[in-house]
């Protein structure tokens, strides 16, 4: 290998994969506090479901290192990490702040995603139930973050100039996260797109369960501007 080749992998080396694996193993931390503040939020919630309803479930499943499933109620949310470390792509909104346009290195970020699902879904097992993508939480080397969603999930965490991430920071977007699903309610879809069904779907057994279900399924979720 030639000097100047060896001279560019060593820079690479030095300024991406390094800064790429501190990243990543800041995001695992990052993940771990996330899980010991979703069990603080499901302690403080079953108490006060229970004085509501007692037929109301609020549980919590540590799936794995990089996995957490909360359950409120109807609702279940899924906060999964994903294991890459990404950067924006060149249209991305953040490009045009000066906190990126200061130091490139800002721009790659470890992702923490959450999706929202019946929680019949799970409890029936329906293999065909669609969940949705509701937030999606952004962490750099500098432990500032912040999150793209729906509703007050973008509204509520996007400075990610002077955003650093802490416990605190992760309950305010915890709460924020369960307050928009419990409000994201479960729509009849378009008649038209459920009239036809197989004779399998309806023979299996549970009968209808085996039809596909969503909060906004047969309805364009990611451009429901009049439900944001």
């Amino acid at each position: 290998m030639n000097q100047p080749a060896k001279e560019i992998i060593s820079g690479l080396l030095y300024e991406k994969s390094k800064l790429k694996q501190d990243i990543f193993y800041l995001t695992i931390d990052v993940f771990k506090q996330l899980k010991e503040v979703v069990r603080e939020t499901v302690a403080e919630l079953k108490p006060l479901a229970q004085q509501i309803d007692k037929r109301i479930i609020i549980d919590f499943k540590d799936k794995s290192e990089h996995e957490i499933e909360l359950r409120v109620a109807g609702d279940v949310m899924i906060f999964s990490m994903h294991t890459n470390v990404f950067e924006f792509d060149q249209n991305h909104p953040m490009w045009r702040t000066s906190y990126i346009k200061q130091d490139h290195k800002r721009s790659y970020c470890g992702m923490i995603m959450v999706y929202n699902f019946l929680a019949d879904t799970f409890k029936y097992n329906r293999m065909n139930d669609v969940g949705y993508l509701v937030s999606r939480l952004f962490v750099n080397h500098e432990r500032h973050y912040f999150a793209e969603g729906k509703r007050q999930l973008g509204l509520l965490f996007n400075n990610f100039a002077s955003s650093e991430i802490s416990k605190e920071e992760l309950r305010k977007f915890v709460e924020a996260t369960v307050i928009y699903c419990l409000d994201f309610d479960l729509f009849t879809p378009p008649f038209d797109d459920v009239k036809m069904v197989s004779f399998a779907q309806i023979q299996e057994e549970s009968s209808m369960m085996s039809l596909k279900t969503g909060k906004r399924l047969g309805f364009r979720f990611q451009a429901d501007t009049d439900l944001d």
